[in-house]
């Protein structure tokens, strides 16, 4: 009962925060231009960056600085299997957007490189021939269902998202994502909570890692760094929903390289 309540608590609040959702999704998509999109909390989304930025320096920062010296086979090794559980979102979202083909498609990747590639280690779908993995999130399915962003918002913790995004990410934890199921959720015992909440951590600090120096030199010359992750942000995020790789723009494209091919 109180998972019922919770989705269509979770399913209202998106559809007020996106009143301008039209039946068109594409239509949708081509209207909400990033720099359109409106910061309607600005003051405490600043706040809330400042504090983002003060635990990336205290914890993130150090940590993937020392990620990084880590030899290369590990840190591949770890995007891989990161990489890998992501397919137990992607895989319920092809089937939501309709593109059963790549329900399919991404199903046989993660069968293949969580067995045959150690956990998803080893990338073998990859030299088997397999089309490149995209992912895609709930967030993205309401986007091509017509739902449009919402407000700009920045999550203590979780950084830069929107309304439509942030409804999509409570999704996962009711019952959308099965790696939640398995660890958190369930409690099995083969898995717990913690490897759920190190995964997501890792993820951070892998990600961190791989645009150490892009981060760096994007504050470095940014007259408000803020606005400028704000709108790298928003123009990343309508890349992926219209998969699509290149970021357009941005202040400095090269600078973001590696954050497309994420």
């Amino acid at each position: 009962m109180n998972k019922k309540i919770g989705i269509i608590l979770i399913t209202t609040l998106a559809l007020i925060v996106n009143s301008n959702a039209a039946s068109d999704g594409d239509l949708i998509l081509k209207k909400n231009n990033p720099s359109e999109i409106e910061d309607c909390s600005e003051g405490f989304n600043r706040a809330s960056f400042t504090f983002n930025q003060g635990l990336d320096k205290i914890i993130f920062k150090p940590v993937a600085s020392a990620y990084r010296v880590l030899p290369s086979p590990i840190k591949t090794g770890v995007s891989n299997s990161l990489d890998n559980l992501t397919n137990l979102v992607t895989i319920p979202n092809n089937i939501l957007q309709g593109d059963f083909k790549m329900a399919g498609v991404n199903t046989g990747r993660f069968v293949i490189n969580t067995t045959v590639g150690i956990l998803g280690l080893v990338d073998v779908a990859q030299y088997l021939g397999f089309t490149e993995y995209e992912k895609e999130d709930y967030g993205q399915s309401l986007a091509k269902a017509g739902v449009g962003p919402g407000c700009y918002i920045v999550l203590p913790v979780l950084g830069p998202s929107t309304a439509r995004d942030t409804v999509s990410t409570f999704a996962n934890f009711l019952g959308g994502d099965a790696w939640y199921n398995v660890t958190v959720k369930n409690d099995t015992q083969h898995f717990s909570d913690i490897d759920y909440y190190s995964s997501k951590i890792t993820g951070g600090v892998d990600f961190r890692a791989k645009n150490f120096d892009s981060i760096e030199n994007l504050e470095k010359n940014s007259l408000d760094f803020y606005a400028s992750v704000k709108s790298l942000y928003l123009q990343d995020r309508q890349q992926r929903i219209l998969n699509t790789k290149k970021i357009i723009n941005t202040q400095d494209d090269s600078d973001w390289e590696e954050i497309e091919n994420q």
